[in-house]
Parts: C-alpha cells; structure tokens; sequence
C-alpha cells in the first residue's frame, strides 16, 4: 500500500479536518466531523441530507452547497454512518418545512436512515427517503428494487436541490427526485482493485488483461469477467444493456454522466463518452447535458461509470439549474 496518509485509523477524520479547514462554506454539528451541514441555511426551505461511507469523494459529501444538498453523514471507509449521526445532521438542516434523505440503497444505509427518520419523528421533524438504484447490472428488471445506488444518483441530487432551492414543499422535491431515479440508469466497469486504509491490501484482485463490467463501487461482484477489449467495444457492451431500458428515439434528450472510479485518467473518460454521444447521434437523441470526471468514486479503483438521465420538460430545468458546492460548480449558460 503506498498513499498518503499518516495513522490509517484516522484517515477519514483527518481527511474531514482537511475539507473543513480549505471549505469554509461547509461545517459540522455535534462536536462530530463526520455530521458535515452548510454553514448558512435558508429559512423554510425542505432540508436535503445524505450519507454514505466515506473511500468515494465526491460522494458524498461533496455535494452539499447552494442549490443542492444541506447535510450529510459520512462513515468509515464503505461504511455506512450511524443512526445518530444522520439524525443530528437532519435536527440541524431542519427549518421547519421537513427533511428529504437521498441515499443509495445499501442495507446498512438503509437501516440507519430509517431509526434516523424515526427519531426525527419524535421530534415533530416529517423526513422522506428517496433511495437510489441506478445500477442495471446489480439486478434483473422486475426486481429494481435490489439494484444498487452508484453515481446516477447525482442526478437526483441535482433535481432535489433545485426543487427545494425553488421553494416547493416537501412532497413536491420527493416527487421530483423519485422521478429523477426513476429515470436513471448506471453500468460501469472495472479495471483494477483499491485499498481501504485500514486493510492495507487490495480487496480483490482483476487480471492485467481482464475487466469486469458491472463490478459495484465496493468490488461487490459485476456480470461477467471478461478480457480487456477495445474502448468502443466495452462502450457499446455497457450502453446495450442501459437502452435496453432506457430507449433513445429521435428527438430524445438526455443528461450524461461519465464517471472515473479514482484511477482513471479524464483523457480516457473522454474516449468513452465520444463513444457514447456516437450512439445517442444513430439513435437520432439529443445528449443535452454532460458532466466528465469523478463524481463517486471508489478509492483509487480503475474504472469507469456511464449514468443515463431521460430529460422531460420538469426534470430539464432541475437538470439546468446553477449549483455551487465545494466539489461542484455548475451555473446555468
């Protein structure tokens, strides 16, 4: 293992000293780096929060700034944070118009959000989850609700924080980012293993030759192991299986992800996404909005994600909408 680091036992709160100390617009609650809330929230707007492990910047507290999210529990590395800590996230985000969680759907994600809610709840604070489950290649169609949360579910974050940035009500941003993961679909590839600090050694391992399509952010297993083929061939292999739910038609419009897992290089997530747009041209759709580079990551894993947003008339201008994060900038042309 060659990083850097000092003690790998406080890797994760050494790294939250470093975003606090260089993002000032960002702080936390509860004596607790790991409960990271904006610093200024706005009065009767919905409050946004997240969580996740930590090992995946941007996600996911990356995310939370103007116009998206207001707070997020973070754990150890790919580990989920506790229930306590995502509850003192959503006492502080709370301004008296109610709470939404986004999160990916990972059972120890799942278990801990909901005592949160229910703590909340005993407080007088209305919280509503959105959970995410982008990833075609964790589960077949008719059981989506098995399918992991990966980096489609920017895409959610971005429509919930604009809604709730717009004034509408608690129902209203659920509304908008269930139909924004309803919307979104995720495969990505792997190149090579990572290294979780306090392991020391790789989680698995990947052939010289070999790629794995369909491997999950923390090496849970993909749909096949196969040798490494040209870019336009894994490309193609990977956009099948998103249009075969997801059809592209003329006049479709579309936002694109394209998504470096930590060791890959942009010039290559390029290389992949003019592939992409080749085949959203023969398809006569339109890709209207692309963002290229690391958005969920996996430590310094080697690989790849494509998230596929459909675009209607609500989601385009949630989509447009300017956001300002410590990890994220985007302002409407």
């Amino acid at each position: 293992m060659k990083k850097f680091l000092n003690d790998p036992a406080n890797f994760v709160d050494e790294m939250l000293d470093g975003i606090y100390r260089a993002h000032p617009q960002v702080t936390y609650v509860n004596d607790d780096r790991r409960c990271l809330v904006v610093a200024s929230r706005k009065a009767g707007k919905v409050g946004i929060a997240t969580g996740g492990g930590s090992g995946h910047l941007p996600l996911f507290l990356g995310y939370v700034g103007d116009n998206m999210l207001d707070g997020c529990a973070v754990g150890g590395v790919f580990q989920s944070p506790s229930a306590e800590q995502m509850y003192e996230v959503t006492k502080a985000i709370d301004q008296g118009a109610g709470v939404l969680y986004i999160y990916g759907n990972y059972t120890g994600d799942i278990i801990n959000f909901d005592m949160a809610a229910e703590l909340a709840d005993l407080d007088g604070i209305t919280v509503k989850q959105v959970v995410g489950n982008d990833d075609v290649a964790s589960s077949v169609v008719g059981e989506e609700h098995k399918r992991r949360g990966v980096a489609g579910i920017f895409f959610v974050y971005k429509a919930a924080g604009a809604a709730a940035a717009n004034g509408l009500s608690l129902d209203e941003v659920t509304r908008l980012a269930d139909k924004a993961r309803a919307n979104v679909r995720t495969i990505g590839v792997a190149l090579s293993s990572c290294v979780v600090p306090e392991v020391g050694h790789a989680t698995f391992e990947v052939g010289a030759d070999e790629m794995e399509i369909g491997m999950g952010i923390h090496g849970e297993p993909g749909i096949g192991r196969t040798r490494l083929a040209p870019a336009d061939a894994v490309v193609d292999q990977m956009m099948a299986r998103v249009f075969a739910e997801l059809p592209a038609g003329s006049g479709d419009e579309f936002a694109v992800l394209v998504n470096g897992l930590g060791g890959t290089p942009k010039e290559e997530l390029y290389i992949l996404f003019r592939r992409v747009s080749q085949l959203f041209e023969e398809k006569g759709a339109r890709v209207k909005y692309v963002w290229i580079g690391e958005f969920a990551t996996a430590m310094e894993m080697a690989g790849a994600s494509i998230s596929v947003l459909k675009l209607d008339t609500e989601l385009d201008p949630l989509i447009a909408a300017p956001a300002n994060t410590p990890f994220f900038a985007h302002y409407k042309a």
